[in-house]
């Protein structure tokens, strides 16, 4: 079963979603792909609802929940190296791609990047240029650039 619920937070609505009572995805408005699925708050959405917005009032640096990742392996890997960039910290696309063992797929890493389904929870936002500049975030720039001041990494 599925489910959905969307909170409102400091970056608009954000849309959770819950499958095999994991979740599989947290993302940015209300996305076309999820309207068929069921409105429910289920004890695991509520959950992810108070966690994330306790993140945004600065009172959770780290997150605690079952996540289900589907993707390629690379994509996996990637999504994997993310969770481990601790709060407040910041690294280049070019780490990620050695952390993994790939150290010529910068490129591949910033496209695993851009298709991350748990935005914030996976923090796909504390990954940079090599030139120490912010580049592509699927939520835009203005929302990486939040988060990353909410963390002080900026």
């Amino acid at each position: 079963m599925e489910y959905r619920y969307e909170i409102n937070t400091p970056l608009g609505i954000i849309t959770l979603i819950e499958k095999l009572k994991k979740i599989s995805h947290i993302c940015y408005g209300v996305k076309q792909e999820f309207l068929q699925i069921r409105i429910q708050k289920t004890p695991l959405l509520e959950l992810t609802e108070i966690q994330l917005l306790e993140y945004f009032e600065g009172k959770r640096q780290n997150f605690l929940l079952p996540l289900l990742l589907e993707g390629t392996t690379f994509q996996i890997k990637v999504w994997e190296a993310l969770q481990n960039i601790p709060y407040g910290k910041t690294k280049t696309y070019g780490q990620i791609a050695k952390e993994i063992g790939c150290d010529k797929a910068v490129r591949a890493v910033g496209n695993a990047n851009h298709n991350n389904p748990v935005a914030i929870v996976v923090p796909c936002h504390r990954v940079i240029g090599a030139n120490g500049k912010l580049t592509g975030y699927n939520g835009g720039l203005k929302k990486k650039e939040f988060l990353l001041k909410l963390e002080k990494a900026l």
